[in-house]
């Protein structure tokens, strides 16, 4: 059993699947701690300011929208934090673990997809490789 899991979330369909094996996993008096990451544009020759900053508040918004669902899918007697944080996913992932104190990352294999997954990468990859603590992988 754990004590303290970190659940990150980008709202798709899969990291709901993440519940069911942290509540599975949590330790009696454990902690879950609900994770989103909202990437930060910077300017470049492309963007508007305006456009960025607008950008930048909706994925804000939006990672404060995933948390709170996640949070809310738990049950009541589920000891459950949220947290925001801007940043680059995967680095922002396991620098949260680490700070928190997690002894576990649940997160599924995928949630984005298309191109974007191509060009990004795979979030849940780069956290697996660079990870110091325990990882499990929901697949999809």
């Amino acid at each position: 059993m754990y004590k303290k899991i970190l659940l990150p979330t980008d709202g798709s369909e899969y990291s709901v699947r993440e519940i069911e094996r942290a509540t599975k996993l949590l330790a009696e008096d454990g902690e879950i701690i609900v994770l989103s990451v909202a990437t930060e544009l910077r300017k470049t020759a492309f963007h508007r300011t305006k456009d960025i900053k607008r950008e930048n508040k909706e994925s804000l918004n939006e990672a404060k929208e995933n948390v709170k669902a996640m949070a809310d899918a738990f049950d009541d007697s589920v000891n459950v934090t949220t947290k925001v944080v801007v940043g680059f996913p995967a680095e922002t992932i396991n620098q949260v673990a680490e700070e928190e104190g997690c002894d576990l990352i649940i997160i599924a294999a995928s949630g984005k997809s298309g191109l974007q997954r191509f060009v990004i990468g795979s979030v849940a990859e780069k956290v697996l490789k660079h990870s110091e603590i325990d990882v499990l992988l929901i697949h999809n």
